[in-house]
């Protein structure tokens, strides 16, 4: 049963229908494309040239409804992005400044206002609406000092008489359940299917309200009428407000009325946004319309002509003289991605905070390839690259920083390289290549004492002035040293690990500040944690609790081993991490969006562990859930989220291991390094724990009435 629309107000409470007018929006690197084709393709001539620009009705609430001409205008069969339609456009570039001052801007408005006409005219724009968006960009180029004056015109046909609203604008959802406005956009997306978009301009719908909505194209205006006892015609609308439609409507009802002599017309603005992964087309407007007759077949008057920022009637200007550098064009083209992912999908995204992180990678393999290759895609600029080996012939299929040439004469140093193709990849990051071998427990210094500990220093230095610290490398114990460091001095930890077809991806507890950093001593922190979480060999009281950020553990707290070489004695199988090569892509780009989600989070490293039972509550960041782990099966394409408290006898992060390495130094390292993995089991607790188990288990058996 159909839900009935607004009651209609009295004649003498009727309202004109006002419109939003377009505000024009050009992406830097249009300028850019501008300059190349003045300089290498127009040169002095300035005939029309054709563009086109494309609008979305995907916007949040405040922001104006823009018309966007990016880059690639010139390009008429370049697609327009999804979920947008396309706008037919021409381009008037004069030679000079004074030229560009005198032109005709009515004569200019009028001919593209009779190209609309026209269209109408001959019934083309009734099987192409696109056709009845047009603008119209004025503009001087001033190639020396980079300064760039431009008009823009989104022309309109005009009405002799206002339209009138019949009844007050109402919001879709305040009329239609989210059922039946489900049942629209599945007709919607329908016939976008049918028609080859991913989005229509304007389009006809029967009544509303049934679990299936009809949908039809506008050139089926006749028979969809003879079908369907209400008919209602969708306008694409890319007006945020809540009281008025935008600027694409004005054409769309002009067209109604010339070839159809329409009169009274429901017209649904649709208003299609998508948050988080939920659509929401519930702000759309409903107007009930009573539309003036035409006075003749004479093209109508015509107004477009944009107003600058002073809200007055002129042009504008942009100074690209510091942008126009090849290089800095690429970074502003960089950060407008990321700021259009603000712009339409979230737009309290904190990108400042991204920008402005120091990542240390500790491996530049198989891992630290992608998760360099994604950091930058996320807008960090500034990375460091820590690797000892060089580039083999194996390595390019699978680490995409290398090529076959980084292979001849025995191989490139993997970390300076991999840093500079970073720069040549952006050249505005700072990426620099450390060649470094982290110390390993389990592997004798043999003598190198000396150098070892120069090595330790560095690495304790690089982790000094980073803000992240990955973990990317092949072995167990080469995360060992780094990962102490980290807890050390409380710097946030991602680490990544690959099997054959799994993989885990984590964030290493953040140890509380010191006492001198906010007055909460790390004995204090330790005696929380004690009383509020279960001891060692105890489980936490429910697995789907929030643990504290400072609460988690790191990559050793769930072994009740020390680490020692992995290595020795090893076939070259097992000496290799050998995984299947979607493997290496799928867990490095999860770290780095791990790493993302932590700052988007209000207390950053502290933020408290998401789990699986959480994917249905409200989200604690822009970006969606903040995990302590994920662990991913390839064989079975599943992810799961545990999360698991930091370990009081932990080999790498647990108080005492800390106590030891901050009291005595490269002395404690030392010793770790040249004595067997019971060392750090017995300066732990971990030795006393096995022989407890044991006695625990002899108990059990002889408990046992059959012995």
């Amino acid at each position: 049963m159909s839900t009935p629309g607004p009651e209609p107000l009295e004649a003498h409470t009727v309202q004109p229908l006002h419109f939003l007018a377009f505000s024009s929006a050009l992406d830097p690197g249009f300028w850019h494309t501008l300059t190349q084709k003045k300089i290498d393709h127009f040169k002095l001539d300035d005939l029309p040239q054709p563009l086109w620009a494309s609008f979305t009705n995907a916007d949040p609430v405040g922001l104006p409804q823009r018309l966007t001409v990016e880059f690639n205008a010139f390009d008429l069969k370049s697609p327009v992005p999804p979920r947008s339609c396309r706008a037919h456009g021409t381009l008037h570039n004069t030679n000079t400044l004074d030229a560009f001052k005198v032109a005709n801007k009515r004569g200019l408005l009028d001919a593209a206002g009779h190209e609309i006409w026209e269209a109408i005219v001959s019934r083309r724009a009734v099987e192409d609406p696109s056709l009845l968006t047009r603008f119209v960009l004025l503009t001087f180029a001033d190639l020396k000092k980079y300064h760039f004056y431009y008009w823009f015109a989104f022309p309109a046909l005009c009405f002799p008489e206002s339209i009138v609203l019949t009844s007050p604008p109402v919001d879709l959802g305040d009329l239609y359940s989210p059922q039946q406005i489900s049942a629209l956009h599945a007709a919607y997306d329908d016939l976008c299917s049918q028609e080859g978009t991913t989005a229509l301009p304007c389009f006809l719908i029967g009544p509303l309200g049934g679990e299936v909505v009809a949908a039809a194209p506008l050139r089926d205006w006749e028979a969809f009428n003879c079908r369907h006892a209400k008919v209602t015609v969708v306008a694409f609308d890319p007006c945020t407000l809540s009281n008025h439609p935008g600027w694409p409507l004005r054409n769309l009802l002009v067209l109604l009325t010339h070839v159809w002599s329409v009169t009274q017309v429901e017209v649904l603005c649709f208003r299609d946004r998508t948050t988080f992964g939920n659509r929401n087309s519930m702000h759309s407007l409903l107007l009930s319309l009573h539309l003036p007759q035409l006075p003749s077949t004479d093209c109508p008057h015509i107004a477009g002509w944009e107003k600058n920022e002073k809200g007055s009637l002129g042009p504008r200007m942009v100074d690209l003289s510091d942008c126009m550098d090849p290089l800095r064009l690429a970074e502003s083209s960089v950060d407008l991605n990321l700021k259009l992912m603000r712009w339409r999908l979230v737009p309290s995204l904190n990108l400042d905070t991204i920008t402005k992180t120091r990542c240390l990678l500790l491996g530049v393999g198989t891992l630290g390839c992608h998760v360099a290759r994604t950091l930058l895609a996320w807008g960090v600029r500034h990375m460091t690259l820590v690797d000892n080996s060089r580039v083999s012939y194996s390595n390019p299929v699978r680490q995409p920083l290398y090529e076959y040439e980084d292979c001849l004469a025995g191989g490139k140093l993997k970390a300076p390289t991999a840093a500079e193709k970073l720069r040549k990849i952006f050249p505005g990051v700072t990426a620099q290549g450390e060649v470094l071998s982290i110390p390993m427990p389990g592997h004798p210094l043999a003598g190198e004492a000396k150098a070892v500990a120069e090595e330790v220093a560095r690495l304790e230095n690089l982790v000094a002035s980073h803000d992240v610290i990955f973990l990317l490398m092949d072995t167990r114990e080469s995360r060992w040293l780094p990962c102490l460091l980290a807890a050390s001095q409380r710097k946030l930890v991602i680490n990544a690990a690959l099997g054959f077809d799994t993989f885990v991806v984590m964030r290493h507890g953040l140890k509380l500040p010191r006492e001198d950093d906010n007055g909460l001593s790390d004995q204090a922190a330790a005696q929380e944690t004690a009383a509020g979480a279960p001891s060692s060999l105890a489980c936490h009281t429910s697995l789907f609790s929030d643990i504290p950020g400072h609460r988690l553990g790191c990559y050793f707290c769930n072994d009740v081993v020390a680490p020692g070489d992995s290595t020795r004695g090893r076939m070259l199988d097992q000496q290799c991490t050998v995984s299947r090569p979607g493997l290496a892509p799928l867990a490095g780009s999860l770290a780095v969006e791990l790493l993302i989600c932590v700052l988007q989070h209000p207390k950053g490293g502290y933020a408290p562990a998401s789990v699986a039972d959480d994917r249905l509550d409200e989200p604690p960041t822009v970006l969606g859930l903040v995990p302590h782990q994920i662990r991913g099966f390839l064989s079975r394409f599943e992810h799961v989220l545990p999360a698991s408290h930091a370990f009081d006898k932990c080999t790498a992060c647990s108080p005492v291991v800390l106590e030891e390495y901050e009291r005595n130094g490269f002395a404690f390292l030392h010793r770790v390094f040249d004595s067997p993995h019971t060392y750090l089991e017995d300066l732990t607790g971990l030795t006393q724990l096995h022989q407890e188990t044991q006695t625990a288990e002899i108990w059990d058996i002889s408990d046992d009435e059959t012995v």
